[in-house]
């Protein structure tokens, strides 16, 4: 049975700076889930999901590998359907091609020899949203492409080849090709992944920004909660087709992870971060929310197995 905590949005309490003008729509929410299930063949990944996600509200999507949180994206993004209920970005039924979404991947190594300068990645995000080619879209395709450039910080070297660029300026990269829309909801798929923690942290920081100066709403897809700790409003906790839905402080609970996972599992907090710790057989079975290295104890596996 499908298991959930009570699901009203925390409000973010994200202001908007003086100057930003917040469209009529802000007020509806970013993403609206109802009664969402997700099937693959006999097995259901999550039934009777319910989540609304308010404009600058920053949501991290947690849970082992398998779970179904790359597989909400793609619902999200248009790519893959529902098997029951409804989901609905800024108000309207989710679909590809929509320009209020956002997508942050990965990071993933690009080949050194690629002829793709910085600015062209970026640029691959306005032909993905149907700008024209003519003479005067053009100038109005390359104020696009920089105002996104400088929303990351990444003038600097925009204009060199993308393969030459350490993984930190390539996911920038990524983020200002995911806001040439300007999106009312930033969909993240590991974006932190093979990243140090450095650039995790500007990484992290550079999407919260965005938020915070826009109202963008965030569904967060991570392995790892402490890089984004700090910034998290609501978690969203998915495990063997149930889930909970609730503020950190309500959901990475001993307690309630133990329930999710149907075996002992203890979370403790060491200098500000989360870990989280299976015991017995459960060490190969949990997912680790918490930052520990490789045999230190439980990890989330990277990839969600397409589901």
């Amino acid at each position: 049975m499908t298991e959930t905590s009570a699901n009203t949005p925390v409000p973010p309490g994200n202001t908007v700076p003086p100057g930003n003008t917040v469209p009529s729509k802000a007020s509806v929410p970013a993403v609206t889930l109802k009664d969402a299930r997700l099937s693959f063949g006999a097995r259901t990944l999550w039934d009777g999901l319910d989540l609304e996600v308010q404009p600058g509200e920053f949501i991290a999507v947690l849970g082992p590998n398998g779970s179904g949180k790359t597989s909400l994206l793609k619902i999200l993004l248009g790519q893959l359907q529902l098997s029951g209920g409804s989901a609905q970005i800024v108000g309207t039924p989710a679909r590809a091609g929509n320009s209020h979404v956002g997508y942050i991947p990965q990071q993933k190594s690009i080949d050194d020899g690629l002829p793709l300068r910085g600015r062209d990645l970026v640029g691959l995000g306005v032909d993905g949203h149907q700008w024209g080619t003519g003479l005067l879209r053009r100038g109005r395709r390359r104020k696009i492409v920089d105002d996104a450039i400088a929303q990351v910080s990444a003038q600097s070297f925009a204009d060199a080849p993308i393969g030459s660029m350490s993984g930190g300026e390539q996911q920038r990269l990524r983020i200002a090709q995911a806001l040439v829309g300007d999106p009312r909801i930033l969909l993240c798929d590991e974006p932190l992944l093979s990243l140090d923690l450095a650039n995790q942290h500007l990484v992290s920081t550079l999407i919260d920004k965005r938020r915070r100066s826009h109202d963008t709403a965030v569904l967060f897809v991570t392995h790892e909660i402490n890089p984004i700790l700090p910034l998290v409003d609501r978690v969203l906790y998915l495990v063997d087709g149930k889930f909970r839905i609730g503020t950190p402080a309500e959901v990475m609970t001993s307690e309630v992870l133990s329930d999710l996972y149907n075996t002992d599992v203890e979370v403790l907090q060491v200098r500000g971060r989360l870990v989280v710790i299976g015991t017995g057989d459960a060490i190969d079975a949990l997912g680790s929310a918490g930052g520990l290295r490789p045999g230190e104890g439980v990890h989330h596996s990277d990839e969600d197995h397409h589901q």
